[in-house]
This record gives structure tokens, C-alpha cells and sequence, in this order.
């Protein structure tokens, strides 16, 4: 048994794609995933399958979505020992300086390159980000609702499909993954 990290996209958000987390978590049952948890209200789940293609699940997911409540919601899925992997390889971590309020990760479907100077040309002073396989790592000293650093760029740029999320929320779907072990 594996536990994993199911992150929607664009849900919830803006009263765009709305899902009540009950209604996600029992669709999560029906397509047989057990231990199934919500986190706040965005599309954050932690759930245990004996399943371990990460793209089959996340299709499944998505498409059990689009047929039960007829929305069109991509998502990720990745085992928790990654998340494990993305929350002590954050690399702003290790600079006294950056306060992890600050803090966010984009998770990113699929690993790409991109010339990061046209990004860089996209932070505003003191913003910064670092890529490292499938995730970024956004620190927005004046807050991710300011930041031009967005999740639309950085899908503009690296053409890939991605959602964000705040460290806080990272490092609580962590602790809930851990609590299945």
C-alpha cells in the first residue's frame, strides 16, 4: 500500500470549479482509494492505493471528476516519500533571511527546462525561485497574490501543467502522509 498526494487544480477558487471536499473524498472511495483526507478546501488530498502509475491514477481522478460533476480538473499525484523529498530540498530553507510565510512550491506535471532568465526578468526584487525536477520553489516576500512569478507563467514557460501551494500547506499534506505510516 502507497500513500499518495492528490493536488487539484483551479478548484475552489474564485468560486471557479467548486467541489465540497466531502463530495471529493467519497468519489475517492468509489474509485477505491482508502484512508482518503481532505486539506482546507482546494483540492488537497491524501489517500492510500495499492495502484503505482502516478499518471493512471491522476487520469482516473480527473476523469471520474469530469463524469460525476461534469468539471474539467486536472491533477497531480505524487507519492508522499516526493513530497517528503520537495519539503527538505527546499532550498530557501537553508537562507536565515527568508521568512517561510513567504514561502511556496509550484508542483509541476512534468519536468521541463525553460531559459530562466525570462523568468528572472519576471521577479520583482527580493522574489526569487529555483526549479528542481518537478517543482519550484517561489519565495514572495510581498505575497503569491502580487508576485508576477504565477502558476500561469510558470506553465506558460516550462508548458507544462502546474499548481501551487503555500509552504504551510505543503508542510501539513507531509504530516498527514506520515500519519498513514
Amino acid at each position: 500500500m502507497q500513500t499518495y498526494i492528490a493536488l487539484h487544480r483551479a478548484i475552489n477558487v474564485l468560486g471557479k470549479n467548486t467541489i465540497k471536499m466531502d463530495q471529493l473524498r467519497k468519489l475517492f472511495g468509489e474509485l477505491g482509494f482508502i484512508d482518503v483526507r481532505t486539506y482546507l478546501q482546494s483540492g488537497n488530498v491524501v489517500f492510500a492505493s495499492t495502484e503505482t502509475n502516478t499518471d493512471e491514477i491522476a487520469q482516473r481522478i480527473s476523469d471520474a471528476i469530469k463524469q460525476t460533476l461534469g468539471l474539467n480538473v486536472r491533477v497531480l499525484v505524487f507519492p508522499a516519500g516526493y513530497l517528503k523529498q520537495v519539503v527538505h530540498g527546499n532550498p530557501f530553507l537553508n537562507e536565515p533571511d527568508k521568512n517561510p510565510a513567504f514561502m511556496h512550491v509550484t508542483f509541476l506535471e512534468s519536468e521541463r527546462n525553460a531559459d530562466a532568465a525570462i523568468i528572472h526578468a519576471r521577479a520583482a526584487e527580493g522574489e526569487d525561485f529555483h526549479i528542481s525536477g518537478k517543482t519550484v520553489y517561489l519565495y514572495c516576500p510581498f505575497g503569491y497574490g502580487r508576485t508576477k512569478l504565477t502558476n500561469t507563467l510558470f506553465e506558460s514557460k516550462l508548458k507544462t501543467t502546474a499548481t501551487t501551494r503555500n509552504w504551510k500547506t505543503v508542510t501539513e499534506l507531509l504530516k498527514m502522509s506520515h500519519e498513514f505510516c
